[in-house]
């Protein structure tokens, strides 16, 4: 029942990797996206604490902190924290220790107050997030954990006791409310942290069903997503401008460790630590060009590992939509230094990844018992990746592909679960 506190119906929340989106539907009626960020209805899934303003920034205005230069932190990609041992840890924020659960609490916080503003100062009665299939690969007790964890970050935030659902079923709800007849699809929901896959019949007659455990013909997942994909373009075409696998005055290569770190968004805030900062220093003897180890204490001492990877992704956005290769500027490390991440770059670093994702794809399709899915529906933001869809493309070629909502298709769907 609802009380003066909530209001009727359901609030779904897309807590994503790289980004998050909020949805709301009243019973019988169409579910509508809230705005979280101005009017923006996707925000990204990013928290900047400014040490001067002893403020906390969230989403576009994150990363607009961090990259002007701002004193303080970025976190992003928290989710990748659910099912770790890291989750636990205690890190220093606005003079407080904090558990990185307690910070996931804080952006569900935020954007259980945006919804709230948007629905007249009052949450809706009940809550439902997403969840990949797999938190953690092969291991059970640590993806229940991780579910744990979350719902427990969703009451610390103030939304109660809220209930979970798979978020690529969560996006075939989305797509089906489109349909005119009944299909089975596969749903491809590509996220910053894991590919998800689900065969599902949809369809008019199917969405009056309340129980719809008999439409879903099979789930699989993989721990593989944009996150990875930005990982590996940043070890292969940036890292070695900071000496990955230069060879130094022994004839060995340069320790690798700081490098897969520097790469990998949810790690970078642990380089800068007195500990971290004094081992990256004490590479410098592996190191026969000496100018490779200045520009790795740079990003390091400058605390400017973020902006590197964001300058990854947005390469890699930009050389998925082009054909053309996409310039990384990197002349605010050093005057004249660049890279690039071409299409060609696209296919050859992802192609081992992509390979994975597919496979993971064709078995969903298998444990369905099917040939071919009438049609792939694709969301999540890594899906728009020109690479992966050509790869799907070569995999199901008679199979049409449908594009979803990106970025909000998921907390749509959760909305109607």
């Amino acid at each position: 029942m609802a009380d003066a506190l909530t209001v009727p119906g359901t609030l779904g929340i897309d807590f994503g990797t790289s980004n998050s989106a909020a949805a709301y539907r009243l019973p019988g009626q169409t579910a509508r996206l809230l705005p979280l960020e101005g009017a923006a209805t996707g925000m990204p899934t990013a928290l900047f604490f400014n040490t001067e303003e002893h403020r906390t920034y969230f989403g576009r205005a994150a990363m607009g902190q961090y990259l002007e230069g701002e004193e303080g932190r970025l976190m992003r990609s928290l989710k990748s924290l659910l099912g770790s041992a890291l989750l636990q840890e205690k890190t220093a924020v606005h003079d407080k220790l904090m558990s990185y659960e307690d910070i996931i609490a804080i952006f569900l916080k935020h954007v259980a107050e945006k919804a709230r503003t948007a629905l007249d100062g009052r949450l809706p009665e009940r809550v439902v997030m997403g969840r990949p299939v797999h938190f953690v690969d092969a291991h059970p007790e640590r993806d229940r954990q991780a579910q744990e964890s979350l719902a427990a970050a969703a009451r610390t935030a103030g939304l109660g006791e809220v209930s979970f659902q798979l978020e690529p079923i969560a996006a075939a709800l989305d797509y089906e409310q489109r349909l005119q007849a009944e299909s089975v699809v596969l749903v491809v929901d590509i996220g910053g942290g894991t590919s998800d896959f689900t065969v599902v019949r949809l369809g008019p007659q199917q969405a009056l069903h309340a129980d719809r455990t008999q439409d879903i013909l099979a789930t699989t997942g993989v721990h593989i997503g944009g996150t990875d994909f930005d990982h590996r373009l940043n070890v292969e075409q940036v890292m070695p401008l900071l000496g990955y696998r230069h060879i130094g005055p022994t004839g060995r290569e340069v320790p690798s460790g700081v490098f897969f770190d520097l790469s990998t968004w949810h790690l970078i805030q642990w380089l800068y630590s007195p500990k971290a900062l004094a081992g990256a220093r004490n590479l410098k003897s592996d190191y026969r060009d000496q100018q490779l180890h200045q520009r790795l204490m740079k990003v390091l001492e400058w605390r400017e590992g973020h902006r590197l990877a964001n300058t990854v992704e947005q390469a890699k956005i930009a050389a998925s939509s082009t054909s053309a290769a996409a310039a990384l500027e990197l002349d605010w490390l050093e005057a004249g230094l660049a890279a690039q991440i071409s299409p060609e770059v696209l296919h050859s670093q992802l192609q081992h990844l992509l390979l994975q994702v597919v496979a993971c794809a064709q078995e969903c399709v298998q444990l369905a018992g099917m040939d071919k899915p009438d049609a792939i529906y694709l969301t999540g933001g890594s899906s728009a990746l020109r690479t992966l869809r050509d790869a799907l493309q070569q995999a199901f070629p008679d199979t049409p592909q449908v594009e979803g909502d990106l970025f909000g298709g998921v907390a749509t769907g959760l909305a109607y679960a």
